[in-house]
């Protein structure tokens, strides 16, 4: 089903977005850090959980959404484009705070799978970023979706694992690169092209 896919930019993709500095990342080093190795990986759960979700959401409303419509592909094709752009836009001023659902005082998995689930970005992202990628002529777009979600939940769990491995022992080290100017107009800029590149190769 997915022989003919551009396999290349979809990896790009995923892979900068989500090494891309962000509340996850900043929070998931401090909390290894300061707790340790089995509380952070209890937080990797509760955000994979949480992503997990999130994709099945998009994919049961995905079919419905691209049944034949080319104004509704259109506007979701755009949409892609507008997202990865204010993605962009949040990683440049993206200065490493936590999200405010972390401050609250309860168990890491839960509050890592309350900030996923409350963050409609993750939802967006499955929708009009992931589905890009979803071509009608090579099978059913809901599996095709969910076959690609699945490859970005596992590499996010790759992902988060490693901060929270890293951040046993370098969480301040990580803070720092983190809040980087260097490093965040590297990964507004990767954002910036991928946006460019949907709307140049997705047009019908």
């Amino acid at each position: 089903m997915l022989a003919g896919m551009n396999w290349g930019p979809f990896l790009i993709a995923l892979l900068v977005i989500e090494l891309t500095p962000g509340p996850n990342m900043g929070w998931l080093a401090t909390l290894s850090a300061r707790a340790g190795l089995k509380i952070g990986m209890k937080a990797v759960a509760g955000v994979t959980l949480g992503l997990t979700i999130q994709m099945f959401a998009a994919v049961l409303g995905l079919s419905a959404i691209l049944a034949g419509s080319d104004i509704l592909y259109e506007l979701l094709r755009w949409a892609g484009v507008a997202f990865m752009l204010y993605l962009a836009w949040e990683s440049w001023r993206e200065m490493g705070e936590p999200s405010p659902v972390h401050a609250h005082q309860m168990p890491s998995f839960k509050r890592g799978l309350i900030a996923n689930l409350l963050n409609p970005k993750a939802l967006v992202f499955y929708l009009v970023v992931v589905s890009q990628f979803a071509d009608p002529a090579r099978g059913q777009v809901w599996l095709q979706t969910l076959i690609l979600g699945s490859i970005h939940v596992i590499l996010s769990v790759a992902i988060h694992s490693a901060i929270v491995f890293a951040g046993a022992g370098l969480g301040e080290t990580l803070k720092t690169w983190q809040s980087s100017v260097i490093v965040r107009a590297m990964f507004t800029l990767a954002l910036v092209l991928i946006a460019v590149w949907i709307a140049v190769s997705t047009g019908r």
